[in-house]
Protein backbone atom coordinates (compact mmCIF):
# COMPACT_ATOMS: atom_id res chain seq x y z
CA UNK A 1 0.00 0.00 0.00
CA UNK A 2 1.58 3.45 -1.07
CA UNK A 3 0.57 6.30 1.71
CA UNK A 4 0.35 9.89 0.42
CA UNK A 5 0.13 12.56 1.61
CA UNK A 6 -2.31 15.53 -0.08
CA UNK A 7 -1.67 19.14 -0.02
CA UNK A 8 -3.64 21.86 -1.61
CA UNK A 9 -4.82 25.06 -0.60
CA UNK A 10 -8.65 24.58 -0.81
CA UNK A 11 -10.87 21.88 0.25
CA UNK A 12 -12.11 21.31 -3.22
CA UNK A 13 -8.54 20.82 -4.45
CA UNK A 14 -8.16 18.16 -1.94
CA UNK A 15 -11.45 16.39 -2.10
CA UNK A 16 -10.49 16.36 -6.02
CA UNK A 17 -6.98 14.89 -5.61
CA UNK A 18 -8.28 12.92 -2.85
CA UNK A 19 -11.29 10.88 -5.06
CA UNK A 20 -8.41 10.52 -7.89
CA UNK A 21 -6.33 8.80 -6.04
CA UNK A 22 -8.51 6.74 -4.54
CA UNK A 23 -9.28 4.86 -7.40
CA UNK A 24 -7.12 2.86 -6.93
CA UNK A 25 -6.88 0.29 -4.59
CA UNK A 26 -3.01 0.47 -3.81
CA UNK A 27 -3.18 3.94 -2.46
CA UNK A 28 -4.65 5.13 0.32
CA UNK A 29 -4.48 8.68 1.77
CA UNK A 30 -2.43 9.17 4.80
CA UNK A 31 -3.38 12.69 5.43
CA UNK A 32 -4.39 16.37 3.78
CA UNK A 33 -3.77 19.84 4.55
CA UNK A 34 -3.50 23.27 2.84
CA UNK A 35 0.13 23.84 3.42
CA UNK A 36 3.30 22.53 4.79
CA UNK A 37 2.79 22.60 8.30
CA UNK A 38 -0.66 21.11 8.21
CA UNK A 39 0.90 17.73 7.28
CA UNK A 40 4.44 17.78 8.27
CA UNK A 41 3.65 16.10 11.48
CA UNK A 42 2.51 12.83 9.03
CA UNK A 43 5.50 12.11 7.02
CA UNK A 44 6.81 9.42 8.89
CA UNK A 45 3.21 8.00 7.57
CA UNK A 46 3.88 8.96 3.74
CA UNK A 47 5.41 7.44 1.09
CA UNK A 48 4.44 10.67 -1.65
CA UNK A 49 3.48 13.73 -0.85
CA UNK A 50 0.75 15.08 -4.10
CA UNK A 51 1.04 18.77 -3.80
CA UNK A 52 -0.50 21.59 -5.97
CA UNK A 53 2.61 23.49 -6.62
CA UNK A 54 1.38 27.01 -6.65
CA UNK A 55 0.22 26.37 -2.90
CA UNK A 56 3.67 25.92 -1.76
CA UNK A 57 5.73 29.49 -0.39
CA UNK A 58 9.48 29.79 -1.39
CA UNK A 59 11.80 28.13 0.41
CA UNK A 60 9.26 25.20 1.01
CA UNK A 61 11.42 22.47 -0.84
CA UNK A 62 14.26 23.00 0.90
CA UNK A 63 12.37 22.99 4.31
CA UNK A 64 11.03 19.60 3.36
CA UNK A 65 13.73 18.11 2.29
CA UNK A 66 16.30 19.58 4.73
CA UNK A 67 14.36 17.71 7.57
CA UNK A 68 16.55 14.77 7.48
CA UNK A 69 15.77 11.14 8.16
CA UNK A 70 13.88 9.23 4.82
CA UNK A 71 12.00 11.73 2.96
CA UNK A 72 8.53 10.93 0.93
CA UNK A 73 8.72 11.30 -2.79
CA UNK A 74 7.49 14.22 -4.20
CA UNK A 75 4.73 14.47 -7.28
CA UNK A 76 3.71 18.54 -8.14
CA UNK A 77 0.36 19.12 -9.36
CA UNK A 78 1.08 22.53 -11.78
CA UNK A 79 0.33 23.19 -15.13
CA UNK A 80 3.32 25.73 -15.09
CA UNK A 81 6.92 24.08 -16.43
CA UNK A 82 8.51 27.26 -14.53
CA UNK A 83 7.61 25.72 -11.20
CA UNK A 84 10.59 23.70 -11.13
CA UNK A 85 12.80 26.90 -11.06
CA UNK A 86 11.23 26.80 -7.21
CA UNK A 87 12.40 23.24 -6.29
CA UNK A 88 15.39 21.72 -4.47
CA UNK A 89 15.14 18.74 -6.61
CA UNK A 90 19.11 17.90 -5.65
CA UNK A 91 17.93 16.27 -2.39
CA UNK A 92 14.94 14.70 -4.04
CA UNK A 93 14.86 10.32 -3.85
CA UNK A 94 11.95 10.67 -6.49
CA UNK A 95 9.64 13.40 -7.97
CA UNK A 96 7.34 14.40 -11.03
CA UNK A 97 5.01 16.96 -12.14
CA UNK A 98 1.56 16.30 -13.59
CA UNK A 99 -1.50 18.74 -15.34
CA UNK A 100 -4.32 20.29 -13.02
CA UNK A 101 -6.54 18.12 -15.45
CA UNK A 102 -4.55 14.71 -14.85
CA UNK A 103 -6.71 11.74 -14.77
CA UNK A 104 -7.42 9.46 -12.01
CA UNK A 105 -4.96 6.73 -14.01
CA UNK A 106 -2.30 9.06 -14.87
CA UNK A 107 -2.22 10.18 -11.15
CA UNK A 108 -2.09 6.85 -9.98
CA UNK A 109 0.75 5.84 -12.49
CA UNK A 110 2.70 8.67 -11.39
CA UNK A 111 2.53 8.01 -7.50
CA UNK A 112 3.32 4.35 -8.28
CA UNK A 113 5.99 5.39 -10.69
CA UNK A 114 8.22 8.08 -7.93
CA UNK A 115 7.47 5.69 -5.04
CA UNK A 116 9.69 3.14 -7.56
CA UNK A 117 12.12 5.70 -7.68
CA UNK A 118 11.26 6.74 -11.03
CA UNK A 119 11.12 10.08 -12.77
CA UNK A 120 7.32 11.07 -14.01
CA UNK A 121 5.68 13.60 -15.96
CA UNK A 122 5.26 14.99 -19.52
CA UNK A 123 7.87 16.05 -21.46
CA UNK A 124 7.08 19.29 -21.54
CA UNK A 125 6.43 19.91 -17.66
CA UNK A 126 9.38 17.66 -16.69
CA UNK A 127 11.92 19.42 -19.06
CA UNK A 128 13.08 22.05 -16.65
CA UNK A 129 12.94 19.53 -13.91
CA UNK A 130 15.75 17.92 -15.67
CA UNK A 131 17.84 20.93 -16.23
CA UNK A 132 18.33 21.19 -12.77
CA UNK A 133 19.81 17.70 -12.65
CA UNK A 134 22.62 17.90 -14.30
CA UNK A 135 24.13 14.68 -12.77
CA UNK A 136 20.67 12.84 -14.06
CA UNK A 137 21.15 14.24 -17.47
CA UNK A 138 24.32 13.60 -17.63
CA UNK A 139 23.98 9.94 -16.50
CA UNK A 140 21.47 9.28 -19.28
CA UNK A 141 23.34 10.77 -21.88
CA UNK A 142 26.07 8.86 -21.38
CA UNK A 143 23.80 5.58 -21.75
CA UNK A 144 22.18 6.34 -24.93
CA UNK A 145 24.14 6.24 -28.05
CA UNK A 146 21.18 6.59 -30.65
CA UNK A 147 17.53 7.95 -29.66
CA UNK A 148 14.40 5.94 -29.68
CA UNK A 149 12.16 5.23 -32.67
CA UNK A 150 8.53 6.37 -32.24
CA UNK A 151 7.32 2.72 -31.70
CA UNK A 152 10.13 1.87 -29.36
CA UNK A 153 8.90 4.68 -27.35
CA UNK A 154 5.45 3.33 -27.70
CA UNK A 155 6.93 0.28 -26.41
CA UNK A 156 8.55 2.11 -23.56
CA UNK A 157 5.49 3.95 -22.37
CA UNK A 158 3.86 0.13 -22.09
CA UNK A 159 6.99 -1.22 -20.46
CA UNK A 160 6.32 1.62 -17.45
CA UNK A 161 2.56 0.66 -16.91
CA UNK A 162 3.98 -3.17 -16.66
CA UNK A 163 2.50 -4.80 -19.57
CA UNK A 164 3.98 -8.11 -20.35
CA UNK A 165 5.35 -8.59 -24.29
CA UNK A 166 2.03 -10.52 -24.94
CA UNK A 167 0.07 -7.43 -23.69
CA UNK A 168 2.46 -4.76 -25.37
CA UNK A 169 1.71 -7.00 -28.77
CA UNK A 170 -1.89 -6.86 -28.38
CA UNK A 171 -1.71 -3.48 -27.64
CA UNK A 172 0.11 -2.05 -30.54
CA UNK A 173 -1.41 -4.82 -33.22
CA UNK A 174 2.14 -6.47 -33.91
CA UNK A 175 3.47 -9.63 -32.60
CA UNK A 176 5.15 -10.45 -29.61
CA UNK A 177 8.21 -11.36 -31.36
CA UNK A 178 8.51 -7.92 -32.99
CA UNK A 179 8.17 -6.65 -29.19
CA UNK A 180 11.04 -8.68 -27.39
CA UNK A 181 12.66 -7.00 -30.78
CA UNK A 182 11.94 -3.50 -29.75
CA UNK A 183 12.81 -4.29 -25.93
CA UNK A 184 16.20 -6.01 -27.08
CA UNK A 185 16.71 -2.13 -29.32
CA UNK A 186 15.90 -0.17 -26.20
CA UNK A 187 18.09 -1.90 -23.97
CA UNK A 188 20.49 -1.12 -26.44
CA UNK A 189 19.73 1.98 -27.13
CA UNK A 190 19.27 3.19 -22.96
CA UNK A 191 21.92 1.27 -22.16
CA UNK A 192 20.17 -1.23 -19.93
CA UNK A 193 19.77 -4.63 -18.70
CA UNK A 194 16.60 -4.61 -17.46
CA UNK A 195 13.34 -3.17 -18.05
CA UNK A 196 13.10 -1.51 -14.42
CA UNK A 197 16.54 0.39 -15.43
CA UNK A 198 15.36 0.73 -19.39
CA UNK A 199 12.02 2.47 -17.62
CA UNK A 200 14.15 4.74 -14.95
CA UNK A 201 16.68 5.61 -17.55
CA UNK A 202 13.89 6.38 -20.09
CA UNK A 203 11.82 8.54 -17.63
CA UNK A 204 15.20 10.48 -17.02
CA UNK A 205 15.14 11.50 -20.80
CA UNK A 206 11.75 12.32 -20.60
CA UNK A 207 10.58 9.69 -23.15
CA UNK A 208 8.09 8.24 -20.75
CA UNK A 209 4.52 10.16 -20.18
CA UNK A 210 2.56 9.22 -17.18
Amino acid sequence: MIRVLVIAPTQALRAGLRTLLQVDEGIAIAGEGASLSEVQQRWPAADVIVSVAESTAPGWFEELFDAGGVQPALLLVSDDPNVAAAVGIASLRAWGIVAMDVSAEELAAAVRAIHAGLIAGSPALLAPLLSGRPGAIAQATDTLGEPLTAREIEVLQLLAQGLANKQIAAVLGISEHTVKFHVSSIYGRLGATNRAEAVRLGALRGFIVL
